[in-house]
C-alpha cells in the first residue's frame, strides 16, 4: 500500500465542554487547572463516557499551564 492509499480517518468534530471553550483560553494558567480540577467534583455521579472529557480538560490545563512556565 502507497501513502496514497493509507486509509486516513475522517476529521471529526470533537464536543467542546464548558472547561475547554472558555476556561482555557480566558484564564490564567493556575486559574484554568483549578477550574477543571473544581470539574471533577460530583464525577462519580456522571456516566462513563463523561469522565473522559472531564479528564481530558485537568490534561489540557495542566499542558497549558506547563507550557507557560518559561514565559513566568
Amino acid at each position: 500500500m502507497t501513502p496514497e492509499e493509507t486509509p486516513r480517518p475522517e476529521p471529526q468534530d470533537e464536543p467542546w465542554d464548558e472547561f475547554q471553550s472558555e476556561h482555557v483560553t480566558e484564564q490564567s494558567p493556575v486559574e484554568a487547572v483549578e477550574a477543571a480540577v473544581g470539574a471533577l467534583d460530583g464525577l462519580d455521579e456522571l456516566p462513563l463516557d463523561a469522565h473522559v472529557e472531564r479528564f481530558d480538560s485537568v490534561h489540557t490545563a495542566l499542558t497549558v499551564a506547563l507550557s507557560s512556565i518559561d514565559k513566568v
